[in-house]
């Protein structure tokens, strides 16, 4: 879908914001613990529609503070884990989804990046996707928050990428060049059955943390300058549906796969809603 002229415009506003000041703030904000936390809980919700009666804790009084609201659990049984090759990592929205072109992944109308620029890898690294494919999914605020493995993965090394923070909103994803590839970023990589697949968790104004399970918080980052963790084999193995790490506020998810065996849906078009544990493989 080609971008509008409003798109553009609430686009433009977010390069003179200072994405990291405001996300540090709401970062704090979040975690205060006090008698506003209930009312806002109630106001958010209603103003986005969440859907409270999904989470595992659905009384809004029984959060502590906003960010306990907003990581918080959904009820098991709610999102059954499909007995497919590949299941959808979050509940979202998918933004795009196909081919790896010669090197590049597709973000929308006139707008692409290359696998290196998004996984901040070396040419060779990055050439070992020539023939893969992607998804990129979408969370709204309303959305689950916690992110599972899409199958089976060995952990081999983590990388955190600083960058910019603009709000990956569908408005943004039409109209920001390489929005994925200049944003904040933790890149989880690791090797399957399938070959090598990477999960990008990417931030956005607000998304003041982005957390995985074997590290903890990885955002907000001391330094400005790319950090990588290695793991041994066998170190970090996580299953098809396990939790691997949150966000903190709405934000994105990209599967980078080295293999197109199996392959991404081709139902996953632009638009589709997906949930957690939903089948998104042929």
């Amino acid at each position: 879908m080609n971008p509008s002229l409003l798109d553009y415009l609430k686009s433009g506003s977010l390069y003179a914001l200072p994405h990291h000041a405001i996300s540090r703030v709401i970062y704090k904000l979040t975690r205060i613990e006090s008698s506003l936390v209930t009312p806002a809980i109630k106001m958010f919700s209603k103003a986005f529609g969440v859907n409270l009666g999904e989470a595992k804790e659905a009384d809004p009084s029984s959060y502590l503070s906003f960010n306990a609201f907003f990581t918080r659990e959904i009820k098991p049984e709610l999102r059954p884990i499909a007995d497919a090759q590949i299941v959808s990592p979050v509940d979202g929205a998918v933004s795009q989804s196909g081919a790896i072109r010669e090197g590049r992944i597709f973000q929308a109308k006139g707008q692409e990046y290359t696998v290196q620029e998004l996984l901040a890898c070396s040419d060779e690294e990055a050439k070992v996707f020539n023939q893969g494919q992607f998804v990129i999914i979408y969370l709204s605020p309303k959305d689950y928050h916690r992110m599972h493995m899409p199958f089976k993965g060995d952990l081999y090394e983590q990388v955190h990428v600083p960058g910019r923070l603009f709000s990956v909103a569908p408005h943004t994803v039409k109209t920001v060049p390489r929005i994925f590839a200049r944003n904040e970023r933790v890149v989880a990589n690791f090797n399957t059955e399938f070959g090598r697949m990477a999960m990008v968790l990417v931030g956005a104004i607000n998304v003041a943390a982005i957390e995985t399970v074997w590290d903890g918080l990885v955002t907000p980052p001391k330094g400005k300058t790319i950090s990588r963790k290695s793991y041994q084999s066998g170190e970090v193995i996580l299953d098809k549906g396990v939790e691997m790490g949150r966000f903190n506020m709405g934000s994105t998810v990209i599967i980078v796969m080295e293999s197109q065996n199996p392959t991404f849906s081709s139902e996953l078009i632009e638009g589709m809603t997906v949930k957690m544990g939903q089948a998104i493989s042929q």
